[in-house]
């Protein structure tokens, strides 16, 4: 994705207009922010919370820290040093299961990788080359490690539910026990227990047909790769899941607004991720205290959004129309899940989090024509 093109954000002293800033992507590169939004007239809106005639200076606030406190920690942390995490549906370096085990291994938890079968080679080869260093870079200099990558493919439970033409195609033949059946077994026998599960799925063979074109086979498929493997995973990895984890996975909007282009089941796929993800939070949590969260994430340019179609007009329909104009980062999904599983999010669970730019909350496409008439 090229830069931005120049923008502005125009507030006029006689009744404050807000005008929809528009940026265009030319490419599918990673985007850069090229340009930022212009304040007109700030001045004139200048806003304070102080009456004029209330003086301060004598007012003590208890929330700020002593001069004897600031010695101390200088606010919360995110600390999972002694985590152990497996993250499901991490392939590359460019999508959000990749800049989720970022961002819990810059907390300090260590990280287990599933990658789907096909592209097992692929992947373990760029990582043991280094192509994937400069991604692995965290925030203190060192290089996140993957302590040991596993074959999956979630759509599979057990060996027996592998149809003969899996088993027997090239791109299988390399790789044992990769059902999730046997993923959570291998992981069991190879560490003892985890505390963190991250669902990083979705495929829809179909994904863009319209939903009336979109076959039974197809429909089914969507559901199965997208929303019960998440079912799975927690079914298979709970037993050794510690008491207290947390378990996350990804979602979308189509769940509950309707995307047009995003078919083939995939927007009922994500409804039923978090239907599931309410009912999971009650089961896992009374069973062994695990905390069942789901983030809809923003629109994102991964290799894996492509297969819709029209990723770059939905990167542009966000920019322009989210109340937060600018680039939503696989990183920022990643800081939001690395909350998510903490101790500072003890409390919260069953829940939808939405890291969009807030464009979840929009009942008005702001760039539409009919504005302008």
């Amino acid at each position: 994705m090229a830069a931005m093109a120049g923008t502005s954000l125009q507030m006029a002293a006689s009744g404050s207009r807000i005008t929809c800033a528009r940026r265009k992507v030319t490419s599918t590169a990673q985007a850069k922010p090229g340009s930022s939004s212009r304040v007109s007239s700030v001045q004139n809106h200048r806003t304070s919370f102080a009456p004029a005639s209330v003086k301060l200076n004598n007012v003590v606030t208890r929330a700020m820290a002593s001069e004897s406190e600031k010695t101390g920690p200088s606010g919360l942390t995110i600390d999972l040093r002694g985590k152990r995490a497996f993250i499901a549906g991490v392939a590359d370096d460019n999508g959000y299961g990749w800049a989720i085990a970022k961002a819990l291994a810059a907390a300090g938890a260590e990280i287990l990788v599933g990658t789907w079968v096909p592209a097992l080679k692929i992947f373990e080869t760029s990582l043991r080359r280094g192509k994937f260093d400069e991604s692995r870079l965290l925030p203190d200099g060192s290089l996140m490690e993957i302590t040991k990558v596993y074959p999956l493919d979630a759509v599979y439970d057990t060996p027996e539910d592998v149809p003969e033409d899996v088993k027997t195609n090239k791109r299988y033949a390399s790789s044992s026990n990769w059902t999730v059946k046997e993923v959570a077994e291998s992981v069991k026998n190879d560490f003892g227990t985890i505390d963190i599960l991250v669902h990083s799925l979705a495929n829809g063979p179909e994904v863009t047909k319209h939903l009336l074109e979109t076959s039974r086979k197809g429909y089914l498929a969507a559901i199965s790769a997208s929303s019960y493997s998440f079912v799975s995973l927690l079914q298979n990895f709970l037993p050794i899941m510690n008491p207290g984890g947390a378990s996350i996975s990804l979602t979308y909007i189509a769940s509950e607004r309707t995307i047009p282009g995003y078919g083939g089941g995939m927007s009922s796929a994500k409804a039923a991720l978090e239907s599931d993800t309410r009912v999971l939070a009650f089961e896992a949590g009374r069973v062994r205290k695990i905390r069942v969260n789901t983030i809809s994430a923003g629109p994102l340019g991964s290799r894996a959004a492509k297969a819709i179609g029209f990723i770059e007009k939905m990167i542009n329909y966000s920019y322009t129309n989210a109340p937060l104009q600018k680039e939503l980062s696989a990183d920022e999904v990643g800081n939001a899940a690395a909350f998510l599983v903490s101790p500072l999010a003890s409390a919260v669970t069953g829940s939808v989090v939405y890291v969009d730019n807030g464009l979840n909350t929009m009942g008005l496409a702001c760039d539409s024509p009919s504005l302008s008439i």
